[in-house]
């Protein structure tokens, strides 16, 4: 098997972090591969923040998770609760995707670079749509303009990068969803 179906196949999706951050050199082979991502008509609707201050990065979690404690249906806030309280799992960056309106696919896809490009090179990472939370709240507005949103751009994805604070396994593949026609 080739090193790119073999980083495919050992991904998983990181749920804890040791706290350190990743070497700067890491972080921007991360975000080149990003770019790299294919889109609709070469549009390249989306723009990354890279985000590594780690004040913000809480003082979002901890926003996110008073959000879901209020939340009627409680069931979110007592999944991540039950894995360490922490809406970002105390991941000490966020590669955060900004997106056009109505470019959903696109940001998928360059999701899924990130999380790929991260795991190449020994990194923990889970792709995180719950990251948009605290944007969506009281604080949201500060939020947005503390990651530099303008007024063409909205949260399209997030994806948490760091050291594993332990070994995780890839999910178990369901070969049952695929058909072949011949």
């Amino acid at each position: 098997m080739n090193e790119t179906l073999n980083i495919i196949a050992q991904r998983y999706s990181c749920r804890a972090y040791d706290g350190r951050l990743p070497e700067k050199v890491k972080l921007e082979a991360i975000a080149k591969a990003a770019v790299q991502a294919p889109s609709a008509m070469n549009c390249q609707p989306w723009q990354i923040v890279v985000i590594t201050n780690k004040s913000f990065i809480e003082e979002m979690d901890a926003e996110g998770m008073r959000m879901l404690s209020e939340a009627e249906d409680k069931s979110s806030y007592e999944r991540f609760m039950n894995r360490g309280g922490k809406l970002y799992y105390n991941a000490p960056c966020m590669f955060l995707i900004l997106k056009k309106p109505g470019t959903d696919t696109d940001t998928g896809i360059i999701s899924e670079n990130i999380a790929l490009a991260a795991s190449s090179l020994g990194l923990g990472n889970v792709i995180c749509g719950m990251a948009a939370i605290p944007f969506n709240g009281a604080k949201g507005e500060l939020f947005r303009q503390k990651a530099g949103f303008s007024e063409d751009w909205e949260f399209g994805m997030s994806v948490l990068v760091g050291y594993s604070a332990k070994a995780g396994t890839p999910h178990e593949s369901d070969m049952s969803k695929i058909r072949f026609i011949d």
